[in-house]
């Protein structure tokens, strides 16, 4: 009598749809990168960046709905893919969280891009001027009343600086500041007479995606002290998220405490030559 053998153990398939949250997850990491990619260095205009950023976004949203739909399928049929699945949800976490937290900073924070220490006579932009004419690009004109007045009511602790340093001071320490943060500066003009204003226009760059966002700042003498005025407004968008009053805020506070330490610093006195003893008058 032949022996009869069992058929070999098979095991369970891997459900598609956990395959498919994966490999979507993986694309639209690659789509989100390319998009900051994109802004950062200028490769295309910004509306397709953002286009591939937004695609990524609602890529990473269907890899979550195939792998909640998958998590099931696996629940009911026993097939395998698991580990497939959460590590699809951990990247669409990565992905997502930034995203959701900015979205919850629109509803909070009003919708301004233009923040400044004094909205009656805001630095200008002149230099700047010209690298704000694209294709969606906001004016280099001041935002105006409405974008005064909500700021007065989010931001009240943005105002001018009056800082007990002379003019020169106040500029060289403020260009100090600018180049520490790797601001790209445009221009820079000293306060030198008879004009005594100094100023600095440079561009900063949102953390992430990179996005272009104006700073001027002004240096007036006010006897033998000074006042700095600051103006920071993104390039785009109608609403900064708050970005551009953290930079005013975060500027002013260590304006104050470097111009506090170089008041403090001892004057350097010039060494004075010692007399020399006047000739005596030899009598014959």
């Amino acid at each position: 009598m032949a022996r009869r053998f069992s058929a070999p153990y098979q095991s369970e398939p891997v459900s598609s749809l956990a395959t498919w949250a994966r490999n979507l997850a993986v694309f639209a990491v690659v789509a989100v990168v390319v998009s900051i990619l994109i802004v950062r260095f200028g490769f295309l205009e910004i509306k397709p960046a953002l286009a591939t950023f937004f695609g990524g976004l609602a890529i990473a949203a269907l890899s979550i709905l195939l792998g909640l739909a998958g998590f099931a399928a696996i629940w009911q049929n026993g097939s395998r893919g698991m580990a497939r699945i959460l590590f699809a949800f951990l990247i669409n976490g990565l992905i997502l969280a930034y995203p959701a937290y900015l979205a919850l900073q629109y509803r909070k924070l009003p919708a301004i891009h233009d923040i400044t220490t004094d909205p009656i006579d805001p630095p200008r932009f002149e230099a700047l001027a010209r690298l704000r004419t694209g294709e969606g690009a906001n004016p280099a004109v001041y935002a105006g009343l409405y974008s005064a007045e909500q700021q007065r009511h989010f931001y009240p602790e943005i105002e001018p600086v009056e800082l007990e340093i002379s003019a020169d001071r106040a500029y060289a320490i403020a260009l100090q500041l600018v180049n520490k943060r790797k601001w790209l500066v445009i221009d820079e003009r000293a306060p030198q007479p008879p004009r005594r204003v100094g100023r600095i226009e440079a561009v900063a760059r949102s953390p992430i995606m990179g996005f272009r966002e104006d700073v001027s700042i002004r240096v007036v003498a006010d006897g033998e002290d000074s006042r700095v005025d600051i103006r920071s407004a993104s390039r785009y968008f109608e609403s900064d998220l708050g970005s551009n009053a953290a930079r005013v805020s975060k500027f002013i506070d260590d304006l104050n405490t470097a111009a506090d330490a170089d008041a403090l610093k001892p004057v350097k006195k010039t060494p004075v030559a010692p007399a020399k003893p006047a000739a005596k008058t030899v009598k014959k």
